[in-house]
């Protein structure tokens, strides 16, 4: 499975909007479990059950 991009949409609390950049499908994720210094419009890598920053 992926990897697939995502783009974080809207952060709204601990909490973050990723969109999926092929298909448009939005993801609400906590913000612990993405990379450090991750803000709106940030473009995201998951692949191997883990995000990182592209």
């Amino acid at each position: 499975m992926g990897p697939f991009e995502y783009i974080i949409t809207k952060i709204e609390g601990e909490y973050a909007y990723l969109e999926r950049i092929d298909t448009g499908d939005e993801i609400y994720i906590a913000l612990a479990l993405l990379p450090f210094g991750c803000d709106t419009g940030t473009r995201l890598l998951w692949e191997n059950f883990e995000y990182s920053i592209i």
